[in-house]
């Protein structure tokens, strides 16, 4: 296994103090980055391994926070906070940009060879960056199929991949439809997979709290996602030794 170096960074973000994680694959050169975000319950240890999973692939990847520090296991809690986020995009444009700072800032980045990648709420906030024309390779969502501004979507500058369970009531069919509506009115190079009998969050391992209905793992498809994750990056942003 490639050796890897990983810290917590702290940055400011929506009024709060933001902790991430970022890591670092081995060498001192600069290589390309990933920017990585978390459902809405928040950063935890699954995201964490998931950028030291990608760091371990040559990327520099940072995990970036939602809530100052803070898990928001309480399904009420975490809506309350979320639902208000997910519906101003420049809210989440502040909190992708201040994280995406930090992650450029990073030495060992190129600043021109960035992706984002994000799950549920962190998806969202990676296509926010897309439709504020931030400059990015690639970017991939899952669970994350929300729409934006009218015709803001046009300053995607990069591929978009987009997976969802096909059982998720969340991001129901007509959710879906209304995303794929967007993208390819904008003429994003754009792809959906739809994972079969898969609910919200199944890419995430089950967790020790109350969960919202329509929420539940499925280890198959979760590997498969993150392999179709991976082979984005692969294609869009290679890692070259």
């Amino acid at each position: 296994m490639t050796t890897i170096t990983t810290r917590t960074v702290e940055y400011p973000a929506d009024g709060l103090t933001m902790i991430g994680h970022l890591a670092l694959p081995a060498g001192v050169d600069r290589r390309p980055a990933v920017l990585l975000g978390p459902e809405g319950t928040g950063l935890s240890d699954v995201e964490r391994r998931r950028a030291d999973a990608l760091a371990e692939l040559g990327y520099v990847a940072m995990a970036f926070d939602l809530h100052g520090g803070r898990y928001l296991g309480d399904p009420e809690e975490m809506l309350a906070r979320c639902m208000p986020l997910l519906a101003d995009p420049d809210r989440m444009r502040g909190i992708g940009h201040a994280a995406l700072d930090v992650l450029r800032t990073e030495p060992r980045t190129d600043p021109d060879r960035i992706a984002a990648v994000g799950y549920g709420t962190g998806g969202a906030i990676a296509l926010e960056l897309g439709r504020d024309g931030v400059n990015l390779r690639a970017i991939a969502t899952v669970n994350g199929l929300i729409t934006g501004r009218p015709g803001e979507a046009a300053r995607i500058r990069c591929p978009v991949w987009a997976g969802v369970g096909s059982e998720d009531p969340i991001m129901a069919p007509a959710q879906r439809d209304a995303f794929t509506a967007e993208m390819q009115a904008a003429g994003v190079d754009w792809r959906l997979v739809v994972y079969g009998g898969a609910l919200h969050a199944f890419h995430h391992p089950p967790v020790d709290h109350t969960v919202r209905p329509g929420v539940g793992y499925h280890p198959r498809h979760a590997q498969r996602a993150w392999r179709d994750v991976v082979a984005l990056l692969a294609e869009c942003l290679p890692v070259t030794d």
